[in-house]
């Protein structure tokens, strides 16, 4: 069993779906959380009270807002004043058409980018000096199987962040390892959260299941257990890894 003897983890997007599964387990192992929502305070707040209000505390932040962004990583520093794991979570999935104008296109691109890149970027640049300086952390991009294989012509843009998430990671594992800081990739294939319900309505979930050898889509807390387990530190020769979950869809 993990014990976390109250190590502090900051979700991003950890109101709901796999951030919030995440949290669960996070303080179901004796760590503390930090449950970032961007505008669904009451699913934090019942979050919260679920699994206990002196392990938690929410810090509401839109991180399409650089300045957000940055307080998101100032006021999650000022219950406990220190911060060992970044779990940048929070993401979209939207539909780009390819037939869109061109202004519009573009417009989904940037959406898609900064949310789920350049502001996951943003959050390691501010974790990593605190890390350094206080002896290592851990960082988890939670990507996609997208990543690794593309996503389809009306979500390129999604495909694309995701990657980037993964490239991100692998580059301060091998520049940071020295200094105590680890940092893995999650790649799930789909996982029943509510980011994925259209296509669950639009292609039916026996259809998603056949998708993958397991015969079922993941599961947010198969997830969350994964996440759980790199962000207590136990494996640190995996540093720099992407651990696929999806179902040996994809085998590499």
């Amino acid at each position: 069993m993990i014990k976390l003897n109250g190590k502090i983890a900051i979700v991003t997007g950890g109101s709901r779906g796999i951030g919030a599964a995440t949290v669960r387990q996070w303080v179901g192992a004796g760590g503390r959380a930090i449950i970032h929502y961007s505008s669904s305070r009451a699913a934090a707040e019942e979050l919260a009270e679920e699994v206990g209000r002196d392990s938690t505390t929410l810090v509401q932040a839109d991180v399409m807002s650089v300045e957000d962004t940055e307080q998101l990583w100032r006021k999650s520093l000022k219950k406990w004043n220190r911060i060992d794991v970044l779990v940048n979570n929070a993401g979209i999935y939207e539909v780009n058409d390819l037939d869109w104008d061109l202004d519009r296109w573009l417009a989904g691109w940037r959406r898609t980018q900064r949310l789920n890149l350049e502001s996951a970027a943003q959050l390691c640049r501010a974790a990593l000096p605190h890390f350094i300086a206080n002896g290592g952390g851990v960082i988890v991009n939670v990507a996609s199987r997208a990543a690794h294989r593309g996503d389809d012509l009306h979500h390129l843009q999604y495909g694309a962040s995701k990657a980037g998430m993964l490239a991100l990671n692998r580059a301060i594992a091998r520049a940071c390892g020295k200094q105590g800081v680890l940092a893995y990739g999650i790649a799930p294939g789909f996982v029943l959260t509510d980011m994925v319900d259209q296509v669950v309505r639009d292609k039916g979930i026996e259809a998603m299941n056949q998708m993958y050898p397991t015969g079922r889509v993941a599961t947010p807390d198969e997830v969350a257990s994964v996440i759980v387990f790199v962000g207590s530190g136990l494996a640190p020769q995996t540093t720099g890894n992407t651990i696929d979950l999806s179902g040996a869809a994809d085998v590499r």
